[in-house]
């Protein structure tokens, strides 16, 4: 199990190995993150998103830390987008760097988009 660090803005994300009992401090946003550890690259990310579209493209907090992370990764991960049913548009009109996901799941259904 790992958790996602900010090391800097516009950069990728660093993926760093968690555990129950693990150190944790104060990340980017107050969001909390290990303070230490060797970065590994996951092979199934769950990923966050504010809005999404049925060929699973996403709409996440506005930095562009997944897509870029995906982009940057040796192998790319399975990945499952967690939102709310609320957030399914018509298209979000992806980009040419925007990544669509393998499945989103909702508090409604679980499904590809």
């Amino acid at each position: 199990m790992a958790l996602p660090v900010i090391v800097e803005r516009g950069q990728p994300l660093v993926f760093r190995e968690w555990t129950p009992g693990s150190l944790m401090v104060q990340g980017t946003w107050k969001i909390p993150m290990p303070e230490s550890g060797e970065g590994v690259f996951p092979d199934l990310l769950i990923v966050p998103l504010v809005g999404f579209d049925r060929e699973g493209y996403r709409l996440g907090y506005g930095g562009g830390f997944y897509d870029r992370t995906i982009a940057a990764m040796p192998e790319r991960p399975r990945t499952i987008g967690v939102g709310f049913e609320l957030g399914r548009l018509e298209t979000i009109y992806p980009q040419p760097h925007d990544i669509a996901l393998e499945m989103i799941v909702t508090e409604s259904v679980s499904s590809k988009g």
